[in-house]
């Protein structure tokens, strides 16, 4: 992970995208104030919001086997879920 300035990452602004690329470096950018911001491939970026997306569907499955462990299920016959589907 590299950290430039504003200037430099303007200054320079082929060679660390290229970086980005090709190195599958991240780069933050400082700014004044904290306003910062982090430059990163394509790839690397579809890469965290799939790990992201994962991460929530995972969320999701440990909470409904908490609720089945609690007994808080509803059952429906295969009847019931076609007639729902059909609603």
């Amino acid at each position: 992970m590299l950290a430039i300035n504003y200037s430099t990452a303007r200054e320079n602004l082929k060679s660390y995208m290229d970086k980005a690329v090709d190195n599958d470096e991240t780069i933050i950018i400082t700014r004044k104030d904290e306003r910062n911001v982090v430059m990163l491939s394509q790839d690397e970026y579809n890469k965290l919001t799939k790990r992201a997306r994962n991460a929530e569907f995972l969320d999701m499955i440990d909470e409904s086997i908490a609720q089945i462990k609690k007994g808080e299920i509803v059952k429906k016959t295969i009847e019931e879920l076609e007639q729902m589907a059909n609603e």
